[in-house]
């Protein structure tokens, strides 16, 4: 995935939606306060299975695996909230970077009020990660990993839900 040319060319970006959207990988579908609840309820829920876990680091590659589909589901709560579904990880990136992403003058007025470029590159970091550790045998995180990526996590979803609540 190519995220600085996601951010930089509006035309590609649209292509690609353009793309999903004709494979029925993204849908449009009615405002649905429900399921933007319920995906937050599953994010805080995996949070909840990572807090109580994440003092055995024999199973650092399933914290990855559960910090990245805490992740998800606020991504996926975010793309909800503004009437989308997806049913594909990338799908779900860029119609983030599509709704969320703002101008260098707006950056400058609500700061971190927005998904940026660093965002999406943690999103994409940690899917693959999460790939990694669930498929490969050979995959061992190291403390230090999962505690940089458990601080990542928690701002995304901070931003999130002050997104949501606007």
């Amino acid at each position: 995935m190519d995220i600085d040319r996601l951010f930089a060319d509006k035309e590609y970006l649209e292509s690609e939606i353009a793309f999903f959207l004709s494979k029925k990988r993204i849908k449009k579908i009615p405002s649905n306060s429900e399921l933007v609840s319920s995906h937050m309820e599953k994010a805080r829920h995996n949070l909840e299975f990572y807090q109580l876990n994440k003092k055995h680091d024999k199973f650092n590659d399933w914290l990855v695996v559960t910090l990245y589909y805490a992740l998800y589901h606020f991504a996926l709560a975010l793309i909800t909230n503004k009437k989308y579904s997806s049913k594909n990880h990338y799908a779900t990136i860029l119609i983030l970077i599509k709704e969320y992403s703002i101008t260098k003058e707006e950056a400058q007025l609500l700061n971190e009020l927005s998904i940026n470029k660093e965002d999406a590159e943690l999103y994409t970091q940690l899917k693959d990660d999460r790939h990694d550790a669930s498929y490969a045998t050979n995959i061992k995180f190291d403390n230090q990993t999962i505690h940089d990526y458990e601080d990542k996590v928690l701002n995304f979803i901070n931003k999130a839900e002050e997104l949501i609540q606007q």
